[in-house]
């Protein structure tokens, strides 16, 4: 049977990543089909944030092989079944000023796992796998290489950069048949789309974890990391859901004069999901149900259940040490949602904001609202009658003081009085898709940790 969805993975592995990560390769082979794990820079360097996802395949064997002596069933049949690509991308932003967040994630992304479990992380030969042999290699050298590639058997290491292997997929399947996954900064995307943008709108859709709107930001007063880190990309990804892209996309920096400009006509608008920290931030993982389901598994011997607690409790302990001692602290599990999405995406609990789509759009420029979302506030709507995505349950608010319409403006035509920016025009504007409620914030922390160990 054929996988229900065919994704691509693009992240930056810091701790929610990994257990995204882990939700979808304990997936089954008919409900996804994980073709590229792209790895970005962000919560720690690129190089870091590519251990982090080949130790992850490495622990995940060691588990398969413990389960396999208990007479227990392997599992992870999706990420077998795969066996996705991994590909390595931008290790910096494209504005070139890099960010990162390992004083929270650790230094390694995962709160120092590989130093407090040595036993559990890979030997340093899964460089070679990701780097063709340099020229001074000897025939010895490169048949090592080439048999611990066929040793590798969870995923295959690919030496193409992340963005050019996401073209070649969305070259390769039919149109409408992948959907980008992005739990991290949006720079493998914006170089993919900047390169060959018709290719990239073949995407069925992208879902992006990323921003806030009607909450705080959590590296800024108004920013969330993501965004933060590549305001420039994520502003570019977005403005291709716009019938005119060039109404929002960001002035290029002038180091990047030789990125393309978006073509003036399009073959047609990216669909984009936007799961910001308003709906993420409420599921959590609490402190009680990771020692609840993993103790147990850690004292039969589960290598899974070791490498996982070790981190998820090391970095409840930060989180403790930066605000207050809880009773019961939970871990926001920002990254594992959109995966949870991609599951059970039919549910009709996946609500989206009632008028969306909405015009939601990237400060790129600004000293103290870089990475902001922003959305008209203006008791104002724009001209012309608009059709809108209704997800099941979605009702339709009416503001009464929405008494103000602006006509409808040719996408050539200056801005309407009033209206620097033709926030009120039809022809201009962003058009994203933003998740405002799941299938249940209490139940999502034990759902995950029931779908990866059992």
């Amino acid at each position: 049977m054929a996988a229900l969805n065919r994704i691509i993975i693009d992240t930056d592995p810091g701790v929610d990543d990994v257990l995204a990560m882990l939700l979808a390769f304990a997936a089954k082979p008919e409900e996804l089909d994980i073709l590229l794990i792209s790895v970005t820079y962000g919560n720690v360097e690129v190089q870091s944030c590519l251990r982090n996802v080949v130790a992850l395949f490495h622990v995940i064997e060691k588990e398969r092989e413990w389960r396999k002596a208990r007479g227990q069933l392997e599992g992870f049949e999706a990420m077998l079944s795969s066996k996705p690509i991994v590909a390595v991308g931008a290790d910096h932003p494209l504005e070139d000023e890099i960010l990162m967040a390992d004083y929270f994630h650790g230094i390694d992304g995962l709160a120092g796992v590989h130093t407090s479990h040595p036993h559990l992380s890979p030997s340093d030969a899964w460089k070679t796998l990701f780097q063709p042999p340099t020229a001074k290699a000897s025939a010895e050298e490169v048949a090592e290489a080439q048999e611990l590639a066929a040793l590798t058997t969870s995923f295959t290491a690919s030496q193409v950069p992340a963005h050019k292997e996401m073209l070649r997929l969305l070259k390769e399947y039919p149109r409408d048949s992948i959907t980008i996954v992005c739990v991290g900064p949006l720079t493998n995307l914006a170089l993919a789309a900047a390169e060959d943008p018709e290719t990239f709108l073949k995407v069925k859709e992208v879902v992006v974890m990323g921003g806030a709107i009607d909450v705080e930001g959590n590296i800024t007063p108004v920013a969330e990391f993501n965004t933060y880190a590549d305001a420039v990309a994520t502003a570019r990804v977005f403005a291709l859901t716009s019938p005119n892209p060039s109404s929002t996309v960001p002035p290029l920096p002038l180091k990047l004069s030789t990125l393309a400009p978006y073509p003036r006509q399009l073959s047609r608008p990216l669909k984009l999901t936007l799961f910001p920290l308003d709906v993420t931030t409420p599921h959590t993982l609490q402190r009680s149900h990771v020692s609840a389901k993993l103790d147990p598994l850690i004292k039969a011997g589960s290598p899974l259940a070791e490498w996982t607690s070790a981190f998820v409790h090391k970095t409840l302990d930060k989180m403790e040490s930066l605000t207050r001692k809880q009773a019961d602290i939970g871990l926001e599990l920002h990254d594992p949602l959109p995966i949870w999405y991609m599951l059970t995406r039919s549910a009709p609990s996946w609500m989206l904001a009632p008028k969306a789509p909405e015009d939601i759009r990237v400060e790129t420029a600004g000293q103290w609202t870089r990475g902001m979302h922003v959305i008209d506030r203006r008791s104002r709507k724009k001209g012309g009658i608009s059709q809108q995505v209704k997800s099941p349950g979605a009702v339709d608010i009416s503001n009464p003081m929405e008494s103000l319409i602006i006509a409808k403006a040719a996408e050539d035509e200056g801005d309407a009085p009033g209206d620097n920016g033709g926030w009120l025009s039809l022809a201009k504007g962003n058009r994203i898709n933003r998740i405002i409620s799941s299938p249940g914030e209490a139940s999502f922390g034990p759902y995950l940790l029931e779908r990866i160990f059992g």
